[in-house]
């Protein structure tokens, strides 16, 4: 098998595990509340990727001065991401969230415009514009109400939000460090930061729930396939066919998510829902073409993706 299969192999493996996300999530929300998802998931990720990191000698020494960075990057995600995007995914389905998340590049763009002053093209405006209206068709009904729950969508708009401050802020480190190293210290602040609201908010019927390996098995799926295996794939796909490529692959996320979502979880779709992501897709293409910085492209690929 050439290394060209491989690599886009395992692009596709690396799409399907983050689709997934959303669907197990939904799973483990039947068990367990978002805090304890959370916060798990996130705990078994370290161990994970700190295993990984000692295996492959990969250990990094972080500059006294981007010790903050560190901080303010997990504060952003997974701390605030998360609790916007699990809180969200109990009152929207796994399709929309998907949907809604994957509008991130969008708000990753103007806030890389507004910020950095990163000078736009046309078609980037056309892209964002196009995103925009395809969001509006897929969450809107015909009398020109929301056809879904306010409060989720709110929350899910402080999970992308959260997310373009992350990737302002990660591309100030994309240079110095590798992005599996990133990823776990991230992950390691995060942990620390839901410890004490875990604590104090679900430890308790944490203890009082009955334990078997079934009810546990959506969070380590979320922990190894989405957190870990989907990421090291990932990063190993841009290492050979570069960010840009690689890039683009992202945006079948939601269309994954949706198909799994009807067959696993017994979702609907609509012929708007289909039309309003095809638009949503279609936008986000036209707002990544661009000569960004390659700081820049490589937090973008980072963001939503990496606890």
């Amino acid at each position: 098998m050439s290394n060209r299969v491989k690599t886009y192999i395992a692009l596709v493996l690396a799409m399907i595990f983050w689709a997934f996300s959303f669907i197990w999530f939904k799973i483990a929300n039947q068990t367990f509340p978002p805090i304890t998802i959370v916060f798990i998931r996130l705990l078994f990720s370290v161990i994970l990727l700190t295993t990984y990191l000692i295996v492959t000698k990969s250990f990094m020494k972080i500059k006294k001065g981007d010790l903050k960075l560190f901080v303010m990057l997990a504060v952003f995600e997974p701390f605030l991401y998360f609790l916007g995007e699990s809180f969200g995914l109990t009152y929207v389905s796994a399709t929309v969230c998907s949907v809604l998340i994957s509008t991130i590049p969008v708000f990753a763009t103007i806030g890389a415009w507004l910020i950095f002053r990163e000078k736009l093209k046309v078609i980037n405006y056309a892209g964002i514009i196009l995103s925009f209206i395809g969001v509006l068709i897929f969450i809107i009904n015909r009398d020109g109400g929301f056809s879904y729950n306010i409060k989720g969508l709110a929350l899910l708009l402080v999970a992308v939000l959260s997310a373009v401050g992350y990737n302002l802020t990660l591309s100030r480190l994309v240079g110095s460090y590798s992005p599996v190293y990133i990823v776990n210290v991230q992950n390691l602040i995060g942990a620390t930061l839901f410890l004490p609201i875990f604590l104090i908010s679900d430890f308790t019927n944490f203890l009082n729930t009955p334990f078997t390996f079934r009810m546990f098995l959506p969070i380590l799926e979320l922990a190894a396939f989405a957190s870990c295996g989907a990421f090291i794939l990932f990063a190993y796909s841009v290492r050979n066919i570069g960010i840009l490529k690689a890039n683009v692959f992202t945006n079948c996320i939601p269309v994954f998510t949706a198909l799994f979502s009807f067959i696993l979880l017994g979702e609907k779709l609509t012929l708007q829902n289909v039309i309003g992501m095809a638009v949503v897709i279609a936008g986000l293409f036209m707002s990544q073409m661009n000569s960004r910085s390659k700081s820049l492209d490589d937090a973008l690929a980072l963001t939503g993706k990496t606890a």
